[in-house]
């Protein structure tokens, strides 16, 4: 599976995209609460931290909205995390 990172979540990380390996039967949540403890601290000072990003982020499963955190996960499938911004 490809997780690719948008605004706080890619400050937070320090890359814009990473491959995980995805276990049979693995869940959004499952997904989070490994990105979590794969990136516990920010990369770089002034970043905020990755779990605290997901908290809030939206996500996006082959480019559709994912809501359901408890929805299985197949390995070709390509995740995106999108942090709430502001704009104008």
């Amino acid at each position: 599976m490809i997780i690719r990172y948008f605004g706080a979540a890619k400050a937070a990380t320090g890359v814009e995209e990473q491959a995980l390996p995805l276990p049979d039967g693995g869940t959004l949540a499952q997904v989070l609460e490994l990105l979590a403890r794969e990136h516990p601290v920010p990369a770089a000072a002034g970043a905020p931290a990755l779990p605290a990003v997901l908290a809030r982020s939206s996500f996006l499963r082959n480019e559709t909205a994912l809501k359901d955190h408890a929805a299985v996960l197949e390995d070709r499938d390509v995740i995106d995390i999108l942090p709430p911004f502001a704009g104008g």
